[in-house]
């Protein structure tokens, strides 16, 4: 299966490569155009510094985003349709970024790779991987805090998998909404309703766990972009070899 990629760069926290494998691709319908449609239509997905979405090949897509409370919402996103594993790599990429993401390269597409292999063994569709080096898996505290990240974000992926179609209804209605009352006005339910329904989908502890699992993840990201070995990264023959970027 090919992989989903996209680098999160910000200074002083780390670089962060997601890379996600559609779930059993040979038996169902192709889901990147789902997939760029609804990572398009983040918030998060024109923030300067970012490079646009593309398909790379079959059904591979890469971007750039600079935070990793993007990476978060992109996380989420992808979880949410039950199409994808998910690997979250962390580590330096080659700067400056290119115009294109197929050109981009480093230790953190390595720790990717790694992690969404991983990630099918994982008790969630995820995994939390780091390299500070081409060669050079993160160990020691680097290690503990990317531990600590893929435990929040299993937690937060968990809450997340047992949302029903109703509970997305009301929190997406309220993210967009000014109160829950507006929310009960356009469900045509009273405001307790509305209430019961977002107790009953964890929209407070999911908002919290999100933050929690950013600020987990820029930490861990910063940790290893600050362990870096320098030096150059070797030639991975362009776009004939992704799986060893």
């Amino acid at each position: 299966m090919k992989g989903l990629c996209f680098t999160v760069m910000g200074e002083g926290q780390g670089l962060i490569v997601i890379t996600a494998d559609q779930r059993a691709s040979r038996r169902h319908a192709d889901a990147v155009p789902g997939a760029l449609e609804a990572l398009a239509a983040l918030p998060t997905a024109t923030l300067p510094g970012s490079l646009p979405f593309e398909r790379t090949a079959g059904d591979e897509i890469q971007g750039v985003t600079p935070s990793a409370e993007a990476a978060v919402d992109t996380i989420g996103t992808l979880l949410r349709t039950g199409q994808w594993q998910v690997g979250i790599g962390l580590g330096p990429v080659e700067e400056p970024l290119p115009r294109s993401v197929r050109s981009a390269r480093g230790p953190a597409f390595i720790a990717a790779r790694r992690a969404v292999e991983r990630a099918h063994r994982c008790p969630q569709d995820l995994a939390v991987d780091a390299n500070v080096g081409v060669d050079e898996p993160a160990e020691g505290g680097i290690e503990q805090a990317v531990l600590a990240a893929e435990g929040a974000l299993w937690l937060w992926a968990a809450l997340l998998s047992r949302r029903t179609a109703e509970g997305w209804e009301v929190t997406d209605l309220l993210e967009r909404s000014d109160s829950q009352k507006a929310v009960a006005r356009t469900l045509g339910i009273s405001p307790s309703a509305v209430s019961q329904r977002l107790r009953t989908a964890g929209w407070t502890e999911g908002r919290r766990g999100g933050i929690l699992c950013a600020d987990l993840l820029a930490a861990a990201a910063g940790r290893a972009v600050g362990s870096t070995r320098t030096g150059p990264v070797p030639d991975d023959g362009g776009d004939e070899d992704e799986d060893e970027r």
